[in-house]
């Protein structure tokens, strides 16, 4: 039986994962830092499915995390088949007034954590010749985001990298998948409600979205006919046309009203 690894696992995109993912009868490792909402869910999907469901209470905004996840995983001989680096968090407004702290973690959990975990656990997937390595982007990552400088700019990381990561592991028989969601009805925008654009999909229509593109060998998948157009249509415009016309869509209300 094939065991997956979601980051984020707690609620929204991950857990819905979680939940397709047990249903496709993979065992499953769950990480997050809600050990309450992480045992519910593991219990639920164990009783329900007849799969083992692992939990691993972790901050990914710690760096050292991965490496305490994954030697969580030799401690428990547990070898993964499957990794959805799904955990990653947004911030919305000036970046000139934003939190010092928080930006660091964004960068951490966003960038960091995934290509840690993918560099350590993707060795045995290729000495394997099976896997697969889900990271979970944002139609962002097409194009700059002001206002959301960060959040864009990591997301834009991930497309890059999980490009080409997957010419590099294809002749191993690894996939990979580079998941781009538009809006998700989640609690991605709590405290930042001001940087919704478009009608928000469902967390289960983005995880459908992502293992059809797993079964298809596709790399880039964006969920959505409206989002993949909007994304591909960054494509024929300058971009700094694309960066003005975005910054008057996220741009926080304080500033709009100051603005001339």
């Amino acid at each position: 039986m094939p065991t997956s690894l979601v980051t984020g696992a707690s609620s929204g995109i991950g857990e819905a994962f979680a939940r397709a993912l047990a249903a496709r009868g993979s065992n499953l490792v769950l990480v997050a830092r809600s050990a309450a909402r992480l045992e519910a869910l593991g219990a639920e999907l164990s009783a329900t499915h007849g799969v083992r469901a692992e939990v691993v209470v972790a901050d990914l905004a710690d760096p050292g995390t991965p490496d305490s996840v994954v030697a969580e995983l030799r401690a428990r001989s547990i070898e993964i088949d499957t990794l959805i680096n799904n955990a990653g968090f947004g911030t919305h407004g000036e970046f000139a007034a934003l939190d010092v702290q928080r930006e660091r973690d964004e960068v951490i959990v966003n960038v960091y954590a995934p290509v840690a975990l993918t560099r350590a656990l993707l060795p045995t997937m290729v000495a394997r010749k099976r896997g697969a390595v889900v990271f979970v982007a944002s139609t962002a990552a097409f194009q700059p985001v002001p206002y959301m400088a960060t959040y864009g700019a990591t997301k834009a990381f991930l497309l890059s990298f999980g490009e080409a990561l997957a010419e590099e592991v294809r002749a191993h028989g690894v996939r990979v998948v580079v998941l781009c969601p538009g809006q998700t009805d989640t609690a991605f925008f709590t405290g930042i409600d001001e940087a919704r654009v478009g009608r928000a999909r469902t967390p289960e229509q983005v995880v459908a979205t992502a293992l059809r593109a797993l079964e298809r060998g596709q790399v880039v998948a964006i969920d959505g006919i409206a989002n993949y157009a909007l994304a591909n249509s960054t494509r024929f415009a300058p971009r700094r046309l694309v960066a003005r016309v975005a910054a008057r869509m996220q741009r926080p209300s304080s500033t709009k009203k100051a603005s001339p």
